[in-house]
């Protein structure tokens, strides 16, 4: 089962390139469109090439589905071979987050039939799965405080799930920054990227204070306390906190447009430290 998540992990990589690679096509290809219709008077031409970029956007929706379902078989053949969840290590944490932000971006696309979304949140998740291929992928014994496997596992699946959230609502707050002046046709209405982020990050918070709270749970179990102050679960609770201050703004204060934004900027920054954050901060979280 080993070979089998590394060959579907590499199909996943390579569907996932190929998928961002057409939506590149079918989201900027409408400006060839605009410059042959202007040059051709909008003949059939003209018909023929907005058809093949349709084509595209949804050829290139198919090939992310079956990323997500050859990344899905990849964790479910590792969790196989090695016999517990994808907590052991950086390479089984990256193909979750990867796994996540697909989960997530693929079921805005559907509500929202949003392409130019993938073309932030796909390549966050291609960039996971290229760092895992950087690390090492062997399969280890659990050290003692990773013997909790079945709550590990809802631990890990929840917290991907809040990452693969604020990646979307990253990539939103991104192309509402860059729709500033309602100039780029490519991209939907600013409120739709507003609704978008807001509504990934109703998602994603209550994910990530279940993450806080399991992880505590787990720590009282594997070091008898539920708080230590660990570096990694302080960020977890920073960024938990931050996502909140952008609730209440929105909710209480009222704020919208650039403002919610950026503070979905900032919120994904410290998405990203609290990820990487083992690295450089140590603490129980370290194995990693």
């Amino acid at each position: 089962m080993f070979e089998v998540s590394q060959y579907t992990f590499l199909a996943a990589m390579v569907a996932l390139a190929a998928g961002l690679v057409l939506y590149l096509v079918s989201v900027f290809g409408p400006r060839g469109v605009r410059a042959l219709s202007f040059n051709t008077g909008g003949t059939q031409e003209t018909d023929s090439f907005a058809s093949a970029l349709k084509t595209a956007g949804r050829y290139g929706t198919i090939l992310s589905v079956n990323a997500f379902g050859f990344l899905t078989a990849s964790i479910i053949a590792r969790w196989i071979a090695a016999g517990h969840g994808p907590f052991s290590n950086m390479y089984e944490f990256s193909l979750a987050f990867a796994w996540g932000a697909m989960g997530i971006y693929l079921y805005f696309e559907r509500q929202y039939d949003l392409r130019s979304l993938g073309l932030l949140v796909l390549p966050i998740a291609l960039g996971m799965l290229i760092y895992a291929s950087t690390v090492p992928d062997d399969i280890q014994p659990l050290v003692p405080a990773l013997q909790q496997s079945l709550l590990l596992s809802v631990h890990v699946a929840v917290a991907v799930g809040a990452y693969g959230a604020f990646a979307v609502g990253f990539g939103a707050a991104v192309l509402f920054l860059i729709q500033r002046k309602k100039s780029m046709s490519w991209l939907p209405e600013r409120t739709t990227l507003d609704e978008v982020g807001y509504r990934s990050v109703m998602i994603g918070f209550p994910l990530m204070a279940l993450t806080i709270i399991l992880g505590a749970i787990w720590a009282d179990i594997a070091w008898g306390r539920y708080w230590s102050w660990d570096p990694k679960e302080t960020a977890s609770l920073v960024t938990w906190l931050m996502y909140g201050g952008y609730l209440h703004a929105r909710v209480i204060r009222g704020w919208r447009g650039d403002r919610s934004a950026y503070l979905l900027l900032l919120g994904f920054a410290a998405t990203a430290f609290t990820y990487y954050g083992n690295y450089f901060l140590g603490g129980l979280h370290s194995y990693g």
